[in-house]
Order: C-alpha cells, then structure tokens, then sequence
C-alpha cells in the first residue's frame, strides 16, 4: 500500500534541488533549469508511459505531499530574498530567480490546482492562497473554479485554446480575461486580491528593486508555466454551449515523470470530470486524446507554434480514428 504514493515523492526533488542551489549560490542557481528543462525532457522518454492507477488509493501520504509541495513556495521565496540580500541582482541571482519560478511554477502551483479545490477557508484551501500569492495568482483560485470548470474547452473560458493559436498569443490573450473572469464570479475577492498583491509589491519596491525584479522574474516565470499547461490541456477540443462535457475534450498524457512529479496533473480529464476527486484517485480515459509527448516535452514543442500545431492535430486524428 505505502509502496503507491513513493514515486509522487520525486515531485519534491524540484523544490529541494532549488533551495540546495540558492544555498551554494553561483552557477549551482542554473540547477533547476538544468533539471527540469533539460534533464527531464530526456528522462521522460527514458521512463515511457504507464497507464496504471491501480486504483490509487487516497490516504494520508499522498496529502502530506501536497502541501510540502505548497509550503515549498513560500520558503524557496524567502530563500531567493536571502541570496539576493547576500549577492544583490547579478547574472547568477538572475538564474535563481528563473529556477525559483520554474520551481514555484512546477511544484507550487500544481499543489495550489489541487489543494484550492478542497473546501474554502480549509487548510488546505488557505495552503493553496499562499503558494498563488507567491506568484502574484491569488485571482487563480476564483478563476479556475468558478469559469475554468464549467466552461472548459468552450470558446468563452478564456484558459481553452483553439486549433492554431501559439502559446505566445494565447499567453497575451487569456492573462486580462482570466482577471476579468474572476472580478465576475467574485468581485470583492477579487479587488481585495489585487490589493493584498499591490501593497506587498510597493514594500518589496521600498525595500530595494533587487528584490522587486527577482520576486516579479520569478513570478512571471511561475505564471507562464501555469498557463503553458492551461494551454496544452484543452488545445482545439472545443465544445458547443450546449455540449455536454466527456473527457475526449481534454488531453491527457500518461509519461511516468509527469505523473509522479506533477501530482497526476496530466491525467487532466479525470479531473475534469470530478473536479473534486484528489489527485492520488484520478483514472486513465482511453476516449481522451494523448499529448504527443509528457509535460516536460511539450513544454519545448509549445514554443515552436508550427511544429507543435501539426503534432497536435496528427494525434487528435489518431484518436478519432481509433
């Protein structure tokens, strides 16, 4: 039984592999970058697939990882802070920066995505607030919960690409209606949010641009990711308004590496279809398309539109056809 939530321990190696590198500082800061856009890529392939849930069973252990993986934020934050007090902003602070976002976005967020579905006010529902306002998302929650899960993959929810559309524009496009969803579902969160995220920024200004720019870099970094993923999950599976969801409008991948380091993340359609089921219970759907590659893969195709275009549409018509 305990032998099934130990491969979801290996999601933590992003965050203790950060911190490590903020420790040692110089070069060792690009670590991160190294490991999980250049090491994994490659392990994922290595690792293949497995279609396997068992069925997982929900328990304590899978919890716990969770929220270190949430409580990972704030404390790689605040680790970040202390090397810049240390070395001010140059060229290797710089590379910590952009690995505590790929940290934060990677190991952060995606505890946030689960633990911001459990009941609000919760502990865990608070754990998820903290991970997004270390990333200036706190509107994430609203957003996501509210418009994402009733309208996805239709034309209106603003996280759902279509057919086409590159990740750069798509990026430019859903950030603005992301935040004008959420002032919709919920306007006096939303606005105190924004104001919470606002006053921590002009303290950060006031307490010197070093930390302003690596907070915001990072943050920005941790955002992109996030949206990277909005973006792979749904790409050109759109449904009408008065469509009735199935899990053939998600993608879904089932590489080993993305599944134990990202909290199941890619069984997304299982998700879909009970939003509320924690990830350690999510299932495989043979109706659902298959990403061509895991998340750590797509993460380069994504960024050659073309390419990443053609491969998408070769698998969705596989899918039909089989």
């Amino acid at each position: 039984m305990t032998s099934r939530w130990v491969p979801h321990l290996w999601g933590l190696l992003t965050p203790a592999v950060t911190l490590a590198s903020l420790w040692l500082g110089g070069a060792w800061m690009a670590a991160t970058l190294v490991l999980l856009l250049g090491i994994y890529p490659f392990l994922e392939l290595i690792l293949g697939e497995s279609s396997s849930t068992d069925p997982l069973q929900e328990g304590k252990a899978h919890n716990i990882i969770a929220h270190l993986h949430a409580w990972c934020v704030p404390i790689v934050l605040i680790a970040l802070f202390w090397r810049i007090s240390l070395d001010g902003l140059t060229v290797f602070t710089t590379m910590g920066f952009l690995s505590a976002g790929l940290s934060n976005g990677a190991s952060g967020i995606v505890a946030a995505h689960e633990l911001g579905h459990r009941r609000p006010k919760s502990f865990s529902w608070i754990c998820a607030r903290l991970s997004l306002f270390c990333v200036l998302y706190l509107h994430f929650t609203t957003e996501h919960n509210h418009t994402h899960h009733k309208h996805w993959a239709r034309e209106v929810d603003p996280t759902s690409s279509p057919w086409g559309r590159g990740i750069y524009y798509h990026v430019l496009q859903t950030l603005p209606r992301q935040v004008k969803g959420a002032f919709k579902a919920r306007p006096k969160d939303t606005r105190n949010s924004f104001i919470v995220e606002l006053l921590f920024l002009i303290g950060l200004s006031i307490a010197g641009w070093p930390y302003l720019v690596a907070f915001v870099g990072q943050a920005a970094v941790a955002v992109y990711l996030l949206e990277f993923v909005n973006y792979i999950q749904h790409h050109g599976l759109q449904r009408a308004m008065n469509e009735r969801p199935n899990a053939s409008h998600a993608w879904e991948s089932r590489r080993r590496l993305s599944r134990w380091t990202l909290l199941e993340l890619p069984l997304h359609p299982s998700h879909h279809l009970k939003s509320s089921t924690s990830y350690e219970r999510l299932t495989v759907h043979d109706e659902s398309p298959q990403l061509p590659a895991g998340y750590y893969g797509m993460f380069w195709l994504a960024l050659l539109p073309p390419l990443f275009g053609k491969l998408m549409m070769q698998k969705h018509q596989t899918s039909l056809s089989e």
